[in-house]
């Protein structure tokens, strides 16, 4: 039993947890919880078609399907240009896709995304959205937006445990050699030089988001290499700075700097920052993460616009819009549409399974397209946790373990001295380059064997969590976010996926940008909408 313990925790968690873990200590209870997953059987119903079809079809003049970050984002503007027949329907019980939020008697706590880089230009429709929260304050004297302090992280924003103790920030200084301080810096003025580079339109080389970036082959052709490569050939070989890169990678894509693209390693660098190393204000968060952003979202929309438990099946182009079918979640009752236009706001994986079209013909471009699998745990807890080193941060991360450690949903309302309960989020991205097997560990794995993974993960830097955990929540994200693999940002598969399906059926998914993130969805969301907008023969001027 032991060994297959520390074969499991070296599987998931590399070695150097598994050790740790393994050493004796006294018994411990399993700490209460449960798999709280709940779309994956139903999702895995496209596979094996033959879903029931009715031949009523009700009519609509917009169907947002899925309500995502993208579709909620598509909804939300069809909503501000005055479209009132509009329907988004959801899987899941619950909007947000996963930028969703969870809420116990502690604390709220995200599911997934946890924060949102302040956006370092007053312009957009991210900007736009976070002024309807009463988030922005103002602009300073050069134009940069400033944000509401009680949302920007507070201090102490990073830190890094490492063999017994716990150091501030994200680049482990502790021990470091000359030359490794010496490669951080000039990878640092590489990356600033990154951020200030523009082209001969006055566009940035590495833009938020990345339709905004130029698309010159001096920038581009970095994006046909691995970023391990592109270190490999710059002469970057510190081994503390390619764990730093290894972690951005694994923190924004999901996997290493062996299976992201150079131009997506440095945009992760180059992107959010004035190049001059300055990050604007930082970064904002919410205690349920990004499940604000999807709160701000849904409340723009009319009551009862959003219907959860809503599996479509079939999208199906023709003359003067779409027919959509789709089943009950929770009867099995087929549904039917008539839709004038459509936004299919879900991932290109789930998109083949959908569109009739595709289902009969599979696109070239498709096989571009990978997803890799992620976990996610909510671990609550009596007290904060005690540690050894620099105090608890919002962000904490292990320097010889595969998760990328936890953030503390309670972080921006807790004093430093304070030692009240508080809710840990733990994540996992599964980041082997085979995403099929990767995605076959995580779901093959029980409550039990998670529970043994994240108490061994967090237990290393603190001993006695043990004592104070009351009830830990797993979510497995089998198909979490677009991998930026080389050629997929700047090649033409990414693209093609982006073109309307005749003139009535949209795309919108972050996966349409190639990153993963809450600004891609935006994007993409509000570009479908004004594409629908425009399909309903309305002229408005756009977001983007």
């Amino acid at each position: 039993m032991e060994l297959k313990r520390r074969e499991l925790i070296a599987a998931f968690l590399g070695s150097a947890v598994a050790a740790s873990a393994c050493r004796k200590r006294p018994p411990r209870a399993p700490v209460p919880g449960g798999l709280v997953d709940r779309v994956v059987d139903e999702g895995h119903r496209l596979r094996g078609g033959g879903l029931p079809r009715t031949a009523e079809a009700q009519p609509v003049d917009v169907l947002v399907v899925g309500a995502g970050a993208a579709g909620l984002s598509a909804a939300w503007r069809l909503a501000a240009a005055g479209v009132k027949d509009v329907r988004v329907l959801e899987l899941d019980t619950e909007p947000g896709g996963t930028a969703r939020s969870g809420k116990n008697a502690v604390s709220a706590y995200p599911w997934g995304a946890h924060y949102l880089p302040a956006p370092i230009e007053d312009k957009g429709p991210v900007m736009r959205l976070l002024r309807e929260m009463g988030a922005v304050t103002g602009v300073d004297d050069g134009g940069q937006p400033l944000f509401d302090e009680e949302l920007l992280v507070r201090e102490p924003e990073e830190r890094l445990f490492y063999r017994g103790e716990w150091y501030e920030g994200l680049y482990l200084r502790a021990g470091a050699s000359e030359q490794d301080v010496a490669e951080l810096e000039r990878f640092e003025a590489r990356m600033n030089a990154f951020a200030a580079a523009r082209d001969g339109r006055g566009r940035k080389a590495f833009a938020v988001p990345t339709a905004l970036s130029s698309d010159d082959a001096e920038w581009t052709a970095l994006d046909k290499l691995t970023m391990a490569r592109w270190m490999e050939a710059e002469g970057f070989r510190s081994p503390r700075l390619r764990w730093l890169v290894d972690y951005a990678c694994r923190d924004d894509y999901g996997t290493t700097a062996e299976g992201v693209s150079a131009w997506a390693g440095i945009w992760y660098f180059a992107a959010r920052q004035n190049g001059q190393g300055e990050r604007s204000e930082g970064f904002l968060s919410w205690s349920e993460g990004n499940g604000r952003l999807v709160r701000q979202l849904v409340s723009s929309l009319p009551a009862g616009q959003v219907e959860p438990g809503v599996l479509v099946h079939s999208v199906e182009p023709g003359e003067g819009g779409c027919r959509v079918d789709a089943v009950e979640a929770g009867t099995g009752r087929p549904r039917a549409y008539r839709a004038r236009q459509v936004v299919l706001a879900c991932p290109r994986f789930v998109a083949a399974q959908v569109v009739v079209p595709w289902r009969q013909r599979r696109p070239e471009w498709m096989g571009a397209f990978q997803y890799g699998p992620w976990v996610v745990a909510n671990l609550t807890l009596s007290e904060a946790p005690a540690s050894y080193g620099f105090p608890l941060a919002w962000d904490n991360v292990f320097y010889e373990s595969r998760s990328l450690g936890y953030v503390v949903a309670t972080h921006q309302r807790l004093l430093q001295d304070e030692r009240g309960p508080t809710v840990l989020t733990w994540y996992l991205p599964m980041a082997g380059l085979d995403v099929k097997a990767e995605r076959q560990k995580v779901l093959s794995a029980d409550y039990g064997e998670w529970e043994g993974l994240v108490m061994a993960d967090l237990m290393a830097g603190h001993p006695g969590i043990a004592a104070i955990a009351q009830r830990l929540e797993v979510m497995r994200w089998g198909h979490a976010m677009v991998r930026p693999t080389p050629g997929l940002l700047w090649g033409p598969e990414r693209q093609a996926a982006q073109e309307s399906l005749g003139e009535s059926l949209h795309f919108a998914h972050s996966d349409l940008g190639g990153l993963g993130l809450f600004e891609e969805a935006n994007w993409f969301g509000v570009k479908a909408a004004e594409r629908a907008l425009k399909g309903l023969g309305r002229t408005v001027p756009s977001w983007l």
